[in-house]
């Protein structure tokens, strides 16, 4: 199965990355029983995923797709079997 692009976008990797981050952050600061600094990384967290929604409302992420149409070779197996 072909992964046709999926998450391979500026918008999908920076909100990875930012969200890694972020988890990173918490981890240590957990370790560390800190509080606050625990809060920071999961905002962080969050921030990655509206930083990497805005990049695709700019058009820096994939396109929804809308409908997927069988190609006429699957349909005609489909009838077939």
């Amino acid at each position: 199965m072909s992964s046709s692009g999926h998450g391979h976008t500026p918008a999908a990797w920076t909100g990875v990355i930012i969200s890694f981050i972020g988890f990173c952050v918490a981890g240590v600061f957990t370790v560390m029983a800190n509080v606050p600094g625990f809060w920071a990384g999961v905002v962080l967290i969050g921030l990655g995923a509206v930083v990497g929604g805005l990049m695709r409302a700019a058009g820096m992420g994939q396109s929804p797709k809308r409908s997927v149409q069988p190609r006429p070779q699957a349909k005609a197996q489909l009838q077939e079997g």
